[in-house]
């Protein structure tokens, strides 16, 4: 569990499944790291509750409810409304429309990605490709578009699922048109600087990568895993042996000159080596990590994430096994203060050391749920712990008590 912190000012970013914790006052602590995520295939929020969490096994914890938003508020703002909260009371910031028409789904409608934070601007990709420059304090639409009907593409079956990645003046959207599957656009005004490759759009989050003395962007499209210039979209690699035909969803992770690539429907993982030419070697590649709608997390030199319902512990280099175990179920994770936080899409939450040596569990519970398997990824930030079901978030307390 996380050391105890002053106090600080967060508010909680939210669109459709993805959120995430942005510190907006602080003082200066001993602990400040937060750690985001990507949550996807979930409805809008109506509630927020609060609550301090005791790890024992298989003790359900009933949070305190500290705000309900009406349906009928909600319904205001359709198509999708993108979402701020305060933390420290879980009372509603502002909450702006997005988009023309709401992303419908049996898995969840709305959005799918967490909006992504950069400076006093926050970008919202929506399910039917609405891409939104919001002002963060306020809400306020700056501009806005939909990249599917600007560069060509058609929508995945899932829906549009990234968060957007900005880097200096760019922000790099999966937009999956015919000669421009991968654009740049001009931050400030969504003006294109560069299109690139032909592939559909994936699930997948870009990451930046400085290897070979330039900074590259790693996508994973419907297709393959790509490596291009930073500067003018160029090809530099590419890797499609981890790619399935159904969805490829998890954030590749990379770590020196070597990536990580991995989905599931019975595919699996693998690592590239980006070599001095930028051309990409497979160093190795298994079936024992099949990451579906979660990334895995790199610690030290472990790689720890789902493969399809089990939890298994993997050596970046290598390739090797530590450990596998079933843990909570199938679902998603988070790293902090040498931990990880699993979160079952069906409502289970565990506490599990990062470490090699072997699945050590300290503690669970469950959450109230929907009908719907919980697929929005948790976050913990603030000495706070945050999970997401459908309409519904819950904030726990996970501070080391002293």
């Amino acid at each position: 569990m996380l050391d105890e912190q002053p106090a600080a000012r967060y508010q909680m970013i939210g669109c459709g499944s993805g959120y995430c914790v942005e510190r907006v006052e602080a003082r200066a602590t001993r602990h400040q790291s937060s750690y985001g995520f990507v949550g996807r295939h979930c409805s809008l929020q109506r509630r927020v509750t609060n609550a301090d969490v005791g790890w024992i096994a298989d003790d359900e914890i009933e949070p305190v409810s500290v705000q309900a938003l009406e349906p009928a508020a909600l319904d205001q703002l359709d198509p999708s409304p993108s979402m701020v909260f305060d933390v420290a009371t879980g009372k509603e910031v502002w909450a702006t429309a997005h988009g023309s028409a709401a992303f419908r789904n049996d898995r969840g409608d709305g959005p799918r990605g967490t909006p992504t934070i950069d400076g006093d601007r926050v970008y919202v990709l929506g399910g039917n490709g609405d891409l939104s420059v919001l002002e963060a304090k306020t809400g306020k639409v700056v501009w806005s578009k939909n990249v599917l009907k600007e560069f060509g593409g058609s929508n995945i079956r899932w829906g549009i699922s990234e968060s957007p990645l900005v880097l200096g003046n760019k922000l790099l959207v999966n937009a999956g048109g015919p000669g421009a599957s991968i654009v740049a656009l001009n931050k400030t005004n969504g003006n294109v600087l560069w299109k690139s490759q032909s592939d559909e759009a994936g699930y997948s989050s870009a990451i930046p990568f400085e290897v070979n003395g330039g900074t590259q962007v790693v996508f994973f499209t419907a297709e393959r895993a790509v490596g291009l210039d930073l500067n003018n979209g160029k090809l530099l690699w590419e890797y499609a042996r981890p790619s399935n035909n159904v969805a490829n969803v998890a954030t590749p992770i990379v770590r020196a000159n070597r990536v990580f690539i991995s989905s599931d429907y019975g595919t699996g993982g693998g690592v590239v080596e980006i070599n001095p030419d930028n051309k990409a070697q497979e160093i190795w590649f298994t079936k024992e990590m099949r990451n579906h709608h979660s990334s895995s997390v790199l610690i030290g030199d472990y790689l720890y994430g789902f493969s399809s319902a089990i939890l298994t512990a993997v050596k970046f280099d290598t390739g090797e096994i530590a450990w596998k175990d079933r843990s909570v179920g199938k679902g998603s994770l988070v790293y902090a203060d040498g931990h990880l936080y699993c979160f079952s899409e069906n409502g289970v939450v565990g506490l599990v050391e990062a470490t090699p040596a072997g699945y050590k569990e300290k503690g669970r519970f469950k959450i109230q749920q929907d009908s719907l398997p919980t697929w929005a990824h948790p976050v913990v930030a603030g000495g706070r712990l945050y999970l997401r079901d459908q309409d519904t978030i819950y904030a726990y307390d996970v501070r080391e008590k002293k």
